[in-house]
């Protein structure tokens, strides 16, 4: 450990593997925003901390587990000569799992049923909320420390990257949940890319990947038109304000 505080190499490799894990917890981050928007606004920062706090423990525990999980890539089985292993079959099985609950979203956001409220349905819905985080959070966690496993020697550099980016992803969860719950427009946006992301997920399961940086570039191109839409409609309703105002005057 000491060896690494003065080596350059273990912190460029610090740097590129915390970067690289900020920039994998993009889906982490937007699919936790989703599901707390569905919580009792009392408990959505709670369900937002527990959400976070299983990703970091799920991370750490992998990365000491590094023998078990390696074992999970070895086949259990071939299909049409496609060797399939549980770590496909856990990634098959949670690009199902986005794919289905953000197309039930869109269906709740577009039909926009009129929902009963009452302590009993917050409860529950706070508890499926934080069951629906501890199963996604292994997948990503998979993905995550997979991709850290193949970058990096040292668990030590691996357990630092992996902390300094869950500090980041927990400072930024607060703004873009907040954003996107009162922004519809913003949350369709990201429901669209959980949808997008699923189906990533299940192509890597059957041993087709689908480069990241498409779908994240695609992602920020989207999200900055999104963010100049915001901005326009906000001068647009400042417009309307102050010109009604004018007018009330001079009535």
């Amino acid at each position: 450990m000491p060896e690494l505080l003065f080596d350059p190499h273990a912190w460029a490799a610090l740097v590129t593997l915390t970067v690289l894990e900020i920039v994998l917890g993009i889906d982490n981050i937007v699919f936790i925003s989703i599901l707390v928007s569905r919580c009792d606004p009392k408990q959505a920062k709670r369900a937002r901390q527990i959400g976070l706090g299983l990703a970091l423990i799920f991370r750490i525990v992998m990365l000491f587990g590094l023998t078990f999980l390696m074992k999970l890539t070895a086949p259990l089985f071939t299909i049409f000569g496609m060797d399939i292993s549980w770590r496909d079959i856990i990634l098959i099985g949670g690009g199902l799992f986005l794919i289905a609950k953000a197309t039930h979203e869109i269906h709740g956001e577009v039909e926009a049923n009129e929902e009963v409220e009452g302590p009993h349905l917050a409860s529950q819905s706070f508890f499926i909320v934080v069951l629906q985080l501890i199963a996604i959070d292994l997948i990503f966690s998979l993905d995550s420390i997979i991709t850290a496993i193949g970058m990096v020697n040292d668990i030590e550099i691996m357990i630092a990257a992996v902390v300094i980016a869950m500090g980041v992803m927990y400072a930024a969860s607060g703004p873009v949940s907040e954003f996107i719950a009162n922004h519809p427009t913003t949350k369709m946006l990201a429901l669209a890319f959980l949808v997008m992301i699923g189906v990533a997920l299940v192509a890597d399961g059957f041993e087709f990947h689908i480069p990241r940086g498409y779908i994240y570039s695609s992602m920020a191109f989207a999200g900055a038109v999104e963010f100049f839409n915001v901005m326009a409609g906000r001068n647009r309703a400042r417009a309307r304000t102050k010109r009604q105002g004018m007018r009330e005057r001079h009535q």
